[in-house]
């Protein structure tokens, strides 16, 4: 059985992956250490694991944290990861600014939902009232490896699409670059 150390599961996007994935297959791990989280896991019957125990038992470790806090807490998280663990970031903002703890015996994925679609017509008014997704609309996923095998991939994405539910297509970006890609012309300009 995978486990998974939920890091920031007491928060906006801990909470929406804990429902998620709280019956799941896997063996979940919750770190959270704010007053406000624990009380939001405490309010779905679940316990916060110290980080010091859960970390080293994780087989796969999600980033739900905002983008400000990544570079600092991974910086934290990552050193207590045992060998070929997989790091999965919720948004490729932080990773790509290189804001993201990096050991090269470890696989980096990133997803990111996205908004469901304004443009389909046979959804119900409780769908089309659910603007960002994720609770009745179904969405579009996006994934990408950063660093790691197929294995890690698939592992990766099956996740996702179970903490993503109502997921309807995933979306493969191929290749993710490891360095901030810098545009030669700025996007909507002509090259003279």
């Amino acid at each position: 059985m995978t486990t998974i150390a939920l890091i920031g599961a007491g928060g906006k996007m801990g909470c929406r992956i804990a429902d998620r994935l709280m019956d799941s297959q896997y063996r979940m791990l919750y770190v959270e250490t704010g007053e406000a989280g624990i009380t939001n896991l405490s309010v779905r019957s679940l316990a916060p694991t110290p980080q010091e125990q859960a970390l080293p038992e994780a087989d796969v470790v999600i980033l739900a944290l905002p983008d400000n806090l990544i570079e600092r807490i991974s910086a934290q998280v990552v050193p207590q990861l045992k060998n070929g663990a997989l790091v999965i970031c919720l948004d490729p903002a932080a990773p790509l600014a290189g804001k993201v703890l990096r050991r090269d015996d470890l696989a980096y994925f990133v997803t990111h939902p996205c908004h469901p679609s304004v443009f389909s017509y046979d959804a119900t008014p409780e769908e089309r009232r659910d603007f960002f997704g994720g609770i009745r609309a179904r969405q579009n996923i996006v994934c990408a490896l950063m660093h790691g095998t197929d294995a890690d991939y698939a592992c990766g994405e099956e996740i996702a699409k179970k903490m993503n539910m109502p997921a309807s297509k995933v979306r493969k970006v191929l290749k993710i670059a490891q360095e901030p890609i810098l545009l030669k012309t700025p996007i909507g300009e002509e090259e003279e």
